[in-house]
């Protein structure tokens, strides 16, 4: 039961990217990280009601598999508004930093230090994220796919960006048989290729 209500709750965090603010989003995936599903079935329900989330239907199933059995409140569950369709991303995505000067060269080297030829890594790729309407700064996305152990490489990567300065990190490791949701293929298709692991042949993002 762990193993599947982990795999589906890392898989609607990953859905919930670009629409569940960055500061709560890490967090959660650093609960998930370290097993926290307990704490995690009480917290989400009532952040998504908060942040007024909707989810589809696919999304709403893994809600219901990864935090029911953990205690979740059946009430709160219900509670979630469901939509039809995810709803446009309010961001746009580039390969280059808009900065003049950037530390992005600096940990592109530390990620091809940390993940070049990983078992489970396939490829790592970078890209820029900016807003079109809440003016926030923009920010570096990481975005890896891997053949397993997806959820402790984003505690793994969350906690290295963090020990580089960015307070609310985005880390996005999709497993290689998943479809990117729509947020992901943005990034993707804007993003720079900065090393790759051994399931490279495999884990390919963008095929050509």
């Amino acid at each position: 039961m762990g193993d599947a209500a982990e795999s589906a709750c890392h898989e609607l965090l990953l859905r919930l990217a670009g629409r569940l603010p960055d500061r709560q989003l890490w967090r959660f995936r650093d609960w998930l990280a370290a097993g926290a599903l307990a704490e995690l079935s009480q917290a989400l329900p009532l952040t998504l009601l908060r942040e007024r989330i909707g989810l589809t239907t696919v999304e709403i199933r893994f809600l219901d598999a990864s935090l029911r059995p953990f205690g979740a409140d059946a009430g709160l569950l219900s509670s979630v508004r469901e939509i039809d369709d995810v709803p446009e991303s309010d961001y746009v995505f580039t390969p280059t930093s808009p900065y003049p000067m950037s530390l992005g060269d600096q940990r592109a080297v530390l990620f091809d230090a940390v993940l070049r030829g990983r078992s489970s890594v396939g490829e790592v790729r970078a890209c820029w994220r900016q807003s079109r309407v809440d003016g926030h700064p923009p920010k570096r996305v990481l975005v890896v796919s891997a053949a397993s152990d997806w959820i402790n490489l984003t505690g793994e990567l969350q906690r290295m960006q963090r020990a580089l300065g960015e307070h609310d990190p985005c880390v996005e490791v999709l497993p290689v048989d998943m479809e990117p949701p729509p947020y992901h293929w943005a990034a993707i298709e804007a993003s720079e290729l900065l090393c790759t692991g051994a399931a490279a042949a495999s884990g390919a993002l963008v095929h050509s």
